[in-house]
């Protein structure tokens, strides 16, 4: 209610808004609009296709059988679904896989003898040795505690325990103060001769469920093993820790492949007078190896594939290509990301608007963008229309990751925006399950999206591109 009433207090902030849209256009997306949210609440047909993904291809790390398995669902469905120009279009991504052991067990203090936590490799980790570490554990909160206390590293594991900050409100700020120590904690600790890295999860929830995430490696020091541990693991260690020494046995078998062919999967529905310019919709298929990956992106996908369907079936095909692009390899490498850009350089300029969804399948509440103060205008001109579904804000930020890429050849980025109190409590875990998604506010996420991109492919003039990066 207060996202909807701040909404409506913009709108009355914002007088010259409208005038970005002549009073025919106006009239032109209100009825659309309308149109548009019914048929989602009605039919539920995201639900349907997240339903039929998340049973085909969960699990579905770039390189893997059930990524390649989630590639042929996207060709399918796009087909089925009455998209045009449905194609793959190649990449090579990154193969990694956690292998088949992994274990955390206190070896000391005495009374905790043989009590086993749980915990997940991060994402490109290397393997332990085949029987394990066994070390003491020296807890540090950040960076300059760890270079602080840099004498007391050598032959440790060491352990990075800072939580995501409750108190802030926005929980992407939150996982952003937060995520340095598992994406860079194993160089730091390395350069100092730990032997091995073991940090808190990346959730603002206390549970038993550990959260996985990608993380990084320095060619001038050496790879060591890392893991995360669930919040309550990680506060079991912390207290057990005020009481004496604390040692630890950790076991993992990762391991690194040869980059594996995979597949961004593209389809359209062509502009009717304008088909070569192109407003993209997308989310990216791939997710961690440990859930089905229903709110990251397995959403967000459906969002784009129902999206267009939805334009389709109800007979609005806008003057403006949309197309649809569901990218490989945004959890460890953009390498889809990279390669579309790539693959599409010459056209960049006709590229309009790039959205993505990527914050999983919560109600919504907004939309980010990059766009120049002309073309966030016009954009909150249109979000204005979409105040009863929860998205009538457009605020300045970012796109999306897979998007990011276009950014610098003057693409205006827009990103979804849902509520995000809950994400972080499935975001790279096992427990990120299809009973996960609540189907109407996944519908509502839909309708949003659809509402937005609609809008923009069948504007009279195109939405004002971003200046050009050097």
């Amino acid at each position: 209610m207060r996202s909807i009433l701040m909404s409506v207090l913009l709108c009355a902030l914002l007088p010259t808004a409208h005038a970005q849209l002549s009073e025919a256009e106006q009239q032109t997306f209100e009825d659309a609009f309308e149109r548009i949210i019914a048929h989602a609440l009605t039919e539920e047909h995201t639900w349907q296709l997240l339903q039929e993904l998340c049973t085909v291809a969960p699990r579905r790390l770039s390189g893997s059988p059930a990524a390649a398995a989630a590639v042929e669902w996207g060709r399918k469905t796009m087909e089925e679904l009455g998209l045009e120009n449905v194609r793959l279009e190649p990449c090579l991504v990154p193969h990694w896989e956690r292998g088949p052991r992994s274990e955390l067990r206190l070896l000391a203090p005495e009374q905790a003898t043989g009590e086993e936590l749980p915990l997940l490799a991060l994402g490109g980790s290397v393997a332990t040795p085949e029987g394990g570490i066994q070390a003491e554990v020296l807890e540090v909160h950040d960076f300059d505690e760890l270079a602080a206390r840099a004498d007391e590293v050598p032959g440790r594991i060491v352990f990075f325990n800072r939580p995501m900050d409750p108190t802030e409100l926005n929980t992407m700020r939150a996982y952003g103060g937060a995520v340095n120590q598992r994406t860079q904690g194993a160089i730091e600790a390395a350069r100092l001769g730990a032997v091995a890295v073991v940090v808190r999860s990346m959730t603002t929830r206390l549970d038993d469920v550990p959260h996985t995430g990608g993380m990084r490696y320095a060619d001038d020091v050496p790879r060591i093993p890392s893991a995360a541990v669930s919040t309550l693991a990680a506060e079991r260690i912390s207290a057990l820790l005020q009481k004496g020494p604390v040692r630890l046995h950790l076991l993992l078998s990762c391991e690194w492949h040869e980059d594996a062919p995979s597949f961004n999967v593209v389809g359209e529905l062509v502009g009717r007078e304008l088909p070569d310019e192109i407003v993209v919709v997308s989310g990216h298929l791939d997710a961690w190896d440990v859930g089905q990956g229903a709110h990251d992106d397995g959403a967000g996908c459906c969002h784009a594939l129902e999206a267009v369907r939805l334009l389709q079936e109800l007979d609005l095909r806008p003057r403006r290509t949309l197309r649809v692009v569901l990218y490989m390899n945004e959890e460890n490498g953009l390498r889809g990301g990279r390669a579309y850009a790539a693959a599409h350089e010459d056209a960049l300029e006709k590229h309009v608007l790039a959205l993505e969804s990527d914050r999983g399948g919560f109600t919504p509440r907004g939309f980010t963008s990059n766009a120049n103060p002309e073309a966030l205008e016009i954009l909150q001109s249109v979000a204005n229309l979409l105040v009863e579904t929860g998205a009538g804000t457009v605020f300045p930020g970012g796109g999306g990751a897979d998007i990011s890429p276009l950014g610098p050849s003057g693409v205006v980025l827009v990103g979804y925006l849902p509520d995000g109190q809950r994400y972080f409590d499935y975001h790279h875990a096992a427990n990120d399950t299809l009973d996960k998604v609540h189907p109407r506010e996944l519908e509502l996420g839909t309708a949003s999206i659809a509402a937005l991109v609609y809008a923009v492919a069948e504007m009279e003039q195109p939405l004002p591109r971003n200046p050009v990066e050097d």
